[in-house]
């Protein structure tokens, strides 16, 4: 059966104090890769990653249209509100 689960998620490096915004289909894997099998990945210098939030949509597009208004200075600020 198809996953027709799309997750918008932010992390939280408290090492680094940094965030990362993405989207995935399958939020377990991406967390893997972020914590540990990404080498050439931006995130892999901030480990360990804490998962502060996620939103889920019915489709692709909806969910990289919500990461997108998480990167702009009002979605940013949004983020900053969140419990680390």
């Amino acid at each position: 059966m198809e996953n027709n689960v799309f997750t918008t998620y932010v992390l939280y490096s408290e090492k680094f104090n940094k965030h990362y915004t993405g989207s995935t289909s399958d939020i377990q894997k991406r967390l893997l890769s972020h914590q540990e099998l990404g080498n050439k990945d931006w995130t892999k210098k901030y480990r360990p990653w804490k998962l502060i939030f996620t939103k889920e949509f019915t489709n692709k597009s909806d969910a990289r249209k919500f990461e997108k208004w998480l990167k702009t200075g009002v979605g940013r600020d949004f983020i900053k509100q969140l419990p680390h």
